[in-house]
């Protein structure tokens, strides 16, 4: 029985050398340290992005840095995206961009500064407080919403002018609304983008974030308020009805996309 266990012991480590040396067959090396500089666009002269150790560093102020390798005939960024390296010398690297284009960079001669601290966190709001009083049945009531921006992050994946991807992020959004019938608190509760799954997809929810609270009308079934949670700076928007019974009771529906 030792015996077999020192066996199958001794094949765990073997295995687990071959899977440490196929990862670092897998990352050129040679070719990481050939690209170490700020590489611009051959026809434009704009800067593309720095490299710096296994990361690059993009021009845009907003795009987070991503960790990259050189393996084979292909660059690999961290999200597992790759492009063809179509050729790579110690001052030109050409590759076939996002959109099949192919993309000419060569290195700088310049001496150009890319930011390599923390990029720009994104805020996304409308308004911050707006209030009104409305009537129904002549009873007036007094309702308010509150757009306050978080530290929570949210992380979305385009591609820049060069047809490569990038990542911004964003802070999201918590939405206080309040409803008083005269002086009585009728509801008043936050509202945050997790409390829409099951009636958005939730692969969207990942990415978007709670754009804007809006009142919408007033009648027999309460108050009625739309949310809108949007992928940033995209067009693909989900609008969902928050109703506010006069009981206080709070009830949800898709409306739009």
């Amino acid at each position: 029985m030792k015996k077999i266990l020192t066996i199958s012991m001794l094949m765990v480590v073997l295995v687990a050398c071959r899977q440490n040396n196929s990862s670092s067959l897998l990352d050129d090396k040679e070719a990481k340290e050939m690209l170490q500089g700020v590489w611009v666009d051959e026809e434009s002269g704009d800067v593309s992005f720095r490299v710096s150790g296994d990361t690059l560093y993009f021009a845009d102020a907003t795009s987070m840095p991503t960790y990259f390798r050189i393996s084979g005939d292909s660059l690999y960024l961290a999200s597992g995206t790759a492009y063809s390296i179509v050729k790579r010398t110690e001052h030109l690297f050409w590759i076939n961009n996002q959109n099949g284009d192919l993309l000419k960079l060569q290195k700088s001669d310049e001496d150009t500064e890319i930011e390599q601290g923390s990029p720009s966190v994104l805020t996304y709001t409308h308004q911050v407080k707006i209030d009104s009083v409305v009537t129904y049945n002549n009873r007036r009531y007094h309702w308010y919403i509150a757009i306050n921006p978080t530290k929570y992050k949210v992380t979305k994946r385009s591609y820049n002018d060069d047809g490569l991807e990038v990542e911004n992020v964003y802070y999201d959004n918590i939405m206080n609304v309040s409803v008083f019938d005269g002086a009585r608190k009728l509801f008043s509760s936050d509202f945050r983008k997790q409390q829409y799954q099951g009636l958005v997809p939730a692969a969207f929810l990942d990415e978007a974030i709670l754009a804007n609270m809006e009142f919408n009308h007033i009648d027999k079934e309460g108050l009625h308020f739309n949310a809108t949670l949007c992928i940033p700076d995209g067009a693909t928007c989900y609008m969902v009805e928050s109703t506010i019974s006069y009981t206080g009771a709070l009830s949800m529906q898709l409306l739009e996309y």
